[in-house]
């Protein structure tokens, strides 16, 4: 029986890759640094901000860059430019808690940048039990101990837990602890075809197909 959803938050709980990419480019203007491409944004996408930022600005100061970026960040958040969950999405979470599953959500982002979403009046602390993100994780992704803290923490066996990404270093992470894995496509920055070196449990095109795909996994665990 699966009793854990896991969520990575973008591009899998929230589409963000887009309006991270014009965000960052603000930030760039900001500083008086020239605009970064979007392939080297798709391509770094999922990187710990502080690295992938050096790659997206070659000789950029990462933490200049950090402080300039998080006030940019907060001001689009509340006007609803950035990190958005739409009410479909909120919807699903609702369904996978009525299904008695816990929620939980894993994360790259460091507090800073995700320091929004944590916040006790915004949505999803009405559906997500526990946040962990880079500040207070010992291991990141993709390293298969980024998940250590489940059974520590919660008490469940990796089996009995689904973690739900976007991206190759999500599926190596999940799948190297153990958890079932599902892949998202929603975001169409990957294909099927990217994934095809790790045995993925199920493939979603939306994410309200969770609630589906976390039930077929039950099934074959039961069959």
């Amino acid at each position: 029986m699966i009793k854990a959803v896991i969520l990575d938050f973008d591009d899998t709980l929230c589409l963000t890759q887009k309006a991270g990419f014009a965000l960052e480019n603000e930030a760039l203007a900001k500083m008086g640094r020239s605009p970064m491409s979007l392939k080297i944004h798709k391509a770094t996408w999922g990187q710990p901000l502080p690295e992938a930022i050096k790659l997206r600005s070659p000789g950029i100061d990462a933490e200049a860059f950090l402080k300039t970026f998080a006030p940019l960040m907060k001001q689009h958040f509340q006007e609803g430019r950035i990190d958005h969950v739409s009410e479909i999405n909120l919807a699903a979470l609702r369904q996978l808690a009525s299904d008695n599953k816990t929620l939980l959500l894993v994360t790259s982002r460091s507090h800073e940048e995700a320091e929004h979403i944590l916040h006790t009046d915004h949505v999803l602390s009405q559906h997500i039990e526990a946040f962990y993100y880079r500040g207070n994780m010992d291991y990141h992704k993709p390293d298969p101990r980024a998940f250590g803290h489940i059974e520590r923490n919660h008490g469940w066996k990796p089996e009995e837990c689904v973690y739900v990404g976007d991206s190759l270093s999500d599926a190596a992470s999940a799948k190297g602890a153990g958890l079932h894995f599902i892949a998202s496509l929603e975001s169409g920055l990957r294909t099927r075809k990217d994934f095809a070196h790790y045995p993925v449990d199920e493939f979603v095109s939306s994410f309200p197909d969770i609630v589906a795909a976390v039930q077929k996994i039950e099934d074959k665990i039961e069959a």
